[in-house]
């Protein structure tokens, strides 16, 4: 478990900053034959983008909802993000070739969707936690007393 830094912090990144939310719901529970292997897919796709240290994928969070899995993916640009799903290459595009197969024999079974955020601005504070969230995509640092409220972090 990451240690927890006691105090105030916040993010500090430059540059781009993409926020990707990806997941899957599971329609039909009782057909894990059509649900499993989506599931299955992300870790390899998480653990090749993690390899690769110019993949511009910065960090993620697993998140579980009664429904199904999703990731709240941080990445450097728009163009790597999209560069990766389009990578031939790459496990996303035999893992989307796959899905899309399997949903044409059982449309509805499992359903997989994802949203795309091209942050402008960004405003964080972390009290007494470990490494989250954006600060873990980036770089925690302390918050300073130019940066005590809210308002102020967003307009640095």
């Amino acid at each position: 478990m990451a240690d927890i830094i006691p105090g105030r912090t916040t993010h500090r990144h430059d540059g781009d900053l993409v926020v990707f939310l990806i997941g899957m719901r599971i329609n039909k529970p009782w057909r894990p034959d059509l649900w499993l292997p989506v599931f299955r897919a992300m870790p390899g796709m998480i653990a090749e983008l993690s390899r690769d240290p110019d993949s511009g994928l910065l960090g993620y969070r697993l998140v579980f909802d009664p429904r199904g899995p999703w990731l709240v993916q941080y990445w450097s640009s728009i163009e790597k993000l999209y560069s990766y799903a389009s990578d031939q290459s790459a496990k996303h595009r035999p893992a989307w070739t796959e899905f899309n197969r399997r949903a044409r024999r059982a449309p509805g079974a499992v359903g997989i969707w994802h949203e795309t955020f091209e942050v402008l601005r960004a405003e964080s504070v972390y009290v007494g936690m470990p490494p989250f969230g954006v600060g873990a995509a980036t770089e925690l640092v302390p918050v300073s007393r130019r940066g005590d409220r809210a308002i102020s972090r967003l307009a640095a």
